[in-house]
């Protein structure tokens, strides 16, 4: 059982030599998962959305999926509070242990979940309640393998090594895709999107059970984090974590400064870098299914070493620099990087019909161009068939992922230096998972209603640059900077 004096003089380095790469590698592992379970369902939005919501609109199913979609985020900090306050009570091991096999569950149950064909509205009922499960879930896990590998590591190396988690995330989103287009290469367009038991769709849910299982067994082999045996041994955690999380006025000044100086601008950037951009391209550009994927895929493998670059950078220049120059790169950014993505789509999409016009099929002016427009999908292209430029999207793409990296890569080090290690689970859990989950979660479906309300193609863009601002004047004046913060000092005291 470490000590402090233990891991000051020696242990430390015993830690960083023989423990911390398995640490990271068990608890990323598992976190990869719960985010593939987690993406795999938006991943195939416009696959499953006509298939689990009444027939005769595509455009309002994939708004009715979309929402369903964003209810697992809605949840999340739900999933915070409580898996937060067992993580602080009972240990980071025992919570994530359980996250796993609650999100592992919930997402095998898709693959097995009757349609709206075979069971009619109790098919998006069921779909939003285990929408839910996996909300809940993910809630709990990712404060846990932050905290968990940020209380193994260095402090001057908190940045780097948390960097790893980070990745998972967007990781998670690229083996998601990667799965959906291996298996709809595979096979037909028509047996991969059918509507019975032997649909290729329900495939990537299944192997989710395997993964789990692998993920399982290697975290069972895990120890409890040395910071919170140590807190525990000596009395020191806490007994009322959410109490002692919210209750205290500085604690709540910390979660508020939190929530809308840093992660509510971090969540936008990322959803809008990864997921709004897979469904603009699809939905708005009308570019086909897996090229979207492809896209998508390139950009965020193209990334990915970008996430421990940042990392390592915010322990030696501060974890607010980097997340406030991602915050405000993108909020410049955004529209060219859109009206570039529009030109090399290669297919002269201006305008999108109304949804009030959507619903009762009539034609409307385009209050874009004027010309008229016939109703059916999201996008009116003039052409039916888009010469699209693959690498300039894939350029303007990693643009966006870039951004993901600047605010995403300090921000796991920066929640655990800026909360105190007896209620630190609870307390980061909540404001992470709001900004991520609500702020976050709810752009592409709110961004996809604001095109095609308005008729505006760059309508959805207001919504991420607008909170991407906010947040950005808020942390530039009153986010602190943690780095250097030395957190087995902290529990000494």
């Amino acid at each position: 059982m470490a000590t402090q004096s233990e891991v000051s003089s020696h242990g430390i380095d015993e830690i960083s030599k023989s423990k911390i790469w398995k640490v990271i590698g068990a608890s990323s592992t598992g976190t990869v998962i719960e985010w593939y379970d987690f993406y795999i369902f938006g991943s195939l939005a416009t696959v499953m959305s006509p298939l689990f919501y009444p027939p005769g609109n595509d455009t309002l199913a994939l708004i009715a999926f979309l929402a369903t979609f964003a209810v697992g985020f809605v949840v999340r900090p739900f999933g915070a509070i409580f898996f937060g306050r067992i993580g602080d009570l009972v240990g980071r091991k025992y919570a994530f242990l359980v996250t796993l096999l609650l999100m592992g569950g919930a997402t095998a149950a898709v693959g097995f979940l009757p349609t709206y064909s075979q069971i009619g509205m109790l098919a998006p009922i069921l779909l939003i309640l285990i929408r839910v499960l996996q909300g809940l879930a993910l809630g709990g896990e990712y404060g846990g393998a932050v905290v968990y590998v940020a209380e193994h590591v260095p402090d001057e190396k908190r940045g780097f090594y948390t960097s790893f988690i980070q990745i998972t995330a967007s990781f998670g989103l690229l083996i998601s895709l990667a799965v959906v287009i291996g298996i709809q290469s595979s096979m037909s367009k028509e047996t991969f999107a059918a509507d019975g038991f032997w649909a290729g769709w329900r495939i990537p849910f299944l192997i989710s059970i395997l993964l789990i299982a692998v993920s399982l067994y290697m975290r069972l082999k895990m120890q409890e984090s040395p910071i919170f045996t140590h807190i525990k041994t000596k009395g020191l955690h806490s007994a009322k974590p959410l109490v002692d999380a919210f209750a205290n006025p500085e604690n709540r000044r910390r979660v508020l400064i939190t929530l809308f100086g840093a992660t509510a601008g971090q969540g936008v950037v990322w959803y809008t870098g990864q997921f709004y951009a897979l469904f603009y391209m699809e939905t708005i550009l009308k570019i086909e299914r897996i090229q979207a994927a492809v896209i998508i895929a390139c950009a965020i493998a193209l990334a990915l070493p970008l996430f421990v670059v940042f990392g390592k950078l915010s322990d030696k220049i501060g974890r607010k620099r980097i997340i406030m120059a991602g915050l405000l790169a993108a909020v410049i950014c955004y529209f060219p990087l859109y009206k570039g993505m529009v030109y090399f789509a290669g297919n002269d999409v201006q305008a999108i019909q109304s949804t009030s016009d959507r619903i009762t099929g009539k034609p409307k002016l385009s209050p874009v161009t004027g010309v008229s427009e016939s109703s059916g999908s999201v996008g009116t292209p003039v052409t039916s068939a888009p010469n699209v430029n693959v690498p300039m999207m894939i350029f303007l793409v990693f643009i966006q992922v870039l951004f993901v990296t600047m605010v995403y890569a300090p921000i796991a080090a920066y929640l655990v230096e800026a909360f105190p290690a007896k209620i630190r689970y609870t307390s980061m859990s909540l404001p992470y998972h709001i900004g991520n989950g609500v702020f976050g979660g709810l752009l592409p479906t709110v961004g996809l209603i604001a095109c095609a309300w308005t008729g505006n193609i760059y309508a959805g863009l207001a919504y991420p640059m607008i909170i991407a601002g906010a947040t950005f004047m808020i942390g530039w004046k009153y986010l602190p900077d943690t780095h250097g913060h030395r957190i087995w000092a902290e529990v000494e005291k």
